[in-house]
């Protein structure tokens, strides 16, 4: 198992709906994170600089594969075309990226 953490931020007039709509996440999408071999995946919001850092746990085998299949998938493609204009990704993000990653500098059990 691998752990993630990345961060991005959240447009303000968007803060209620993003709420709402992640309160409700499509059952399809749920799945595909699933299948995805993602595990304990939670989003964090800090007010009031309205950043929104992601916690997840990957467990499986081919991380890039996996990622590859979810970006395919229809339903996935849709919620994020809900959620990416909420969004305010990091102009120092490295290619590639919406979500900026971050580096783990400390963990403990």
């Amino acid at each position: 198992m691998k752990r993630y953490g990345s961060v991005i931020g959240v447009r303000p007039e968007h803060i209620a709906e993003y709420k709402r709509i992640h309160a409700a996440v499509w059952p399809a999408v749920l799945k595909q994170i699933e299948r995805s071999n993602i595990r304990n995946y939670s989003i964090y919001l800090k007010e009031p600089e309205n950043l929104m850092f992601a916690y997840f746990e990957y467990h499986g085998t081919d991380y890039e594969a996996d990622m590859a299949k979810m970006a395919a998938d229809e339903t996935t493609q849709e919620w994020w075309k809900v959620c990416s204009p909420m969004q305010a990704p990091f102009e120092t993000r490295r290619k590639g990226e919406w979500w900026a990653q971050m580096e783990e500098v400390f963990h403990t059990e």
